[in-house]
């Protein structure tokens, strides 16, 4: 059997062994405490990030904590990616927030977003929990989205999208 065939019968053994209907997961699985990208987006549809995550090195210096999300014009409903409970709702500076608890030490941020629901609300993956306001994004309409574990901010994206890294293999053997 040449290389090529060989190596795409090898990639394909795997899937051919899947129960029907079952997804295989290559690469590291999440480590303990760490979610798949098993959350919703909070906007629909899927939204172009505008301004991704860039922590900073040190908590007290400025950093992007979260990621802007482009989104329909102002007024857009923001839904809660997951589960949860309403941990907080309120203006911080001068922007209204939701904050959405996800268990298992994980918090959801929502700004600028106008919401009626109340802390100790329970909301279900998918629930508008509010609409955009104007005032985040200079030049288009945003959501920024927080996500905290415990009181480290992680990025957001990790949560909707799979970041592993991708790994290139040969086509052929090497010479």
């Amino acid at each position: 059997m040449k290389p090529p065939v060989l190596l795409a019968a090898l990639l394909l053994l795997p899937a051919s062994l899947a129960p029907a209907g079952e997804t295989l997961a290559f690469g590291p699985a999440p480590a303990a405490g760490e979610a798949a990208p098993s959350w919703q987006w909070p906007v629909s549809p899927r939204p172009p990030v505008l301004r991704n995550f860039d922590p900073p090195p040190k908590p007290w210096l400025s950093g992007h904590r979260g990621v802007d999300l482009g989104t329909a014009p102002d007024g857009a409903p923001v839904t809660s990616p997951a589960a949860g409970t309403v941990s907080f709702v309120g203006v911080v500076v001068d922007r209204p927030v939701i904050t959405i608890d996800h268990g298992n030490g994980l918090r959801s941020s929502f700004e600028p977003v106008e919401s009626s629901l109340a802390a100790g609300s329970a909301v279900d993956a998918g629930q508008v929990i509010g609409t955009l306001l104007p005032g985040h994004c200079p030049a288009a309409s945003c959501v920024h989205w927080g996500v905290r574990r415990g009181e480290d901010y992680v990025n957001p994206l990790q949560f909707v999208m799979d970041l592993r890294p991708s790994i290139l293999l040969p086509l052929s053997a090497p010479p």
